[in-house]
């Protein structure tokens, strides 16, 4: 066992790809008017929740995950790491995540992390994941609550901003995680996880993936129509949305089912991406536009 292990298993992907999403929301309330401790406070207190709930994850899909070919290298399927050890890592890291956004932020993100959590390690991991095929759908709340945690550590309210925010990456999980199900097909059937494409077709998943594309590219308007984010975050919202709607329209044209998977994917971190940094640009112009008209 070595510090790599204890890295690893924290799953450092998911914990980078959550900051941003957290950066995004935190800019987005703080409007131009940054707190850099308070910043720093939630991205390592999300942080460690995250990691914290990765690392329970770890230790519940032990037996599935040496099936797969992605995840059979996992610290905790090669015994890199005893199970006693990675709970209370786990717990430890929890602790001090929910520990740093509750004394550092205030109670409402670090609640959201909470509910979070346990969506993510109770809902989906102990029991929708291998039960339901909604297992992915319940299992989005979880990712969706970063940007939120963001936002209510600087708004401390759960206003319109956040449901709208908890929507849009709510329903940019769905087509981001079919998208995984559709080239790890082989995976997940060997393991026996009912995701949509196993459980009910490729085709089902061609159609669920371009709905909530849709779905998603509206839920993202409501930021600049709710005035809370500008219009050049409009347009790039706008851009990267209508042609990932394009992409994932293009699917039923696919030849190479697998290969169109893994560029929606692809695209749907770039997508994310764009929109946490112009959310985070775009706020204080929004902030501008709304002050004018109100004089």
């Amino acid at each position: 066992m070595s510090v790599k292990h204890f890295i690893q298993i924290t799953k450092p992907g998911i914990i980078f790809g959550n900051v941003l999403s957290v950066a995004g929301g935190f800019f987005l309330a703080a409007k131009g008017h940054v707190d850099f401790a308070l910043f720093l406070a939630v991205v390592v207190g999300t942080s460690l929740v995250v990691a914290s709930g990765c690392v329970f994850n770890n230790c519940i899909d032990r037996d599935i995950d040496i099936k797969m070919e992605r995840t059979k290298n996992r610290v905790m399927v090669q015994g890199g790491m005893s199970l006693p050890l990675a709970l209370i890592y786990a717990t430890l890291l929890g602790v001090a995540g929910f520990s740093l956004l509750y004394v550092q932020a205030n109670p409402l993100s670090a609640f959201c992390a909470l509910i979070g959590f346990v969506v993510y390690v109770g809902f989906y991991s102990l029991w929708l994941k291998r039960k339901s095929v909604h297992g992915t759908l319940v299992g989005s709340l979880s990712g969706a609550m970063p940007p939120v945690i963001g936002y209510c550590a600087v708004s401390n309210s759960f206003d319109l901003a956040a449901v709208t925010l908890l929507v849009m990456f709510s329903l940019w999980q769905m087509p981001h995680s079919f998208a995984i199900a559709i080239f790890r097909f082989k995976d997940y059937s060997a393991a026996n996880i009912p995701v949509l494409p196993v459980a009910r077709g490729i085709l089902a998943a061609k159609k669920q993936i371009v709905l909530y594309v849709l779905a998603f590219v509206l839920a993202t308007l409501m930021l600049t129509l709710g005035g809370y984010a500008g219009l050049s975050y409009l347009a790039v919202a706008a851009a990267m949305g209508l042609y990932w709607l394009y992409m994932a329209w293009g699917g039923y044209k696919a030849e190479d089912d697998s290969k169109w998977a893994r560029k929606v994917f692809g695209f749907s971190i770039l997508t994310v991406t764009a929109l946490s940094v112009m959310m985070s640009v775009d706020s204080q112009t929004a902030a501008d536009v709304l002050m004018t008209y109100a004089r």
